[in-house]
């Protein structure tokens, strides 16, 4: 099987398993239904993930790091670093909205084990999402003492995460709040 090949029917996989865990959650989520579904047998789903938190660590992965690519070329395009956080973090909250694998996380509709993989097993997305953050802080602020910047970072995708499980009104406010905050934590 081709390279190519290989990542189409991984994407596959990955694009069904999300459909699926949106549906139907982690304890509804079957490996022989996505393997059925894209059309291979169960052992190739196994041999490509492992078993069934393989394949939901995959689908976690995969769509962390689609927003995380979002975010940082909205980060890396504004020219006012301020103005990038605000263009991020509107694009975080616009795409959460229309994703329904995030919207059965935060809500729990049809979903409700998946909370935890936003909160207390939330690590794998509030890691590299500080990460990403921390690094535009450098780059923005070269200055800033490394900690404080790692602190700052991870403050405000907390406070991102925070929004998005428990919204207190409209977007374009949860942004202003948000960028009010980082303004607090980081020089002008």
């Amino acid at each position: 099987m081709s390279r190519t090949t290989e990542n189409a029917l991984r994407e596959s996989l990955l694009a069904v398993a999300a459909e699926d865990l949106a549906a139907n959650g982690f304890a509804g989520l079957r490996m022989a239904d996505v393997a059925s579904r894209v059309g291979v047998s169960r052992q190739t789903l196994y041999n490509e993930f492992r078993n069934k938190v393989g394949l939901v660590q995959a689908v976690a992965l995969q769509r962390t790091a689609e927003y995380l690519a979002g975010i940082e070329q909205r980060l890396a395009e504004a020219p006012d670093p301020f103005d990038g956080m605000r263009d991020a973090l509107a694009f975080l909250l616009a795409r959460a909205s229309e994703d329904r694998l995030v919207s059965s996380v935060v809500t729990g509709a049809d979903a409700e084990d998946l909370l935890p993989f936003l909160t207390t097993r939330g690590l794998p997305v509030l890691v590299p999402a500080s990460a990403v953050v921390a690094a535009h802080l450098r780059r923005r602020w070269p200055d800033l003492p490394g900690e404080r910047a790692d602190q700052a970072a991870e403050t405000i995708v907390r406070l991102a995460l925070s929004h998005l499980l428990l919204p207190s009104g409209p977007p374009d406010r949860a942004v202003d709040a948000m960028i009010t905050v980082a303004r607090a934590v980081l020089p002008e």
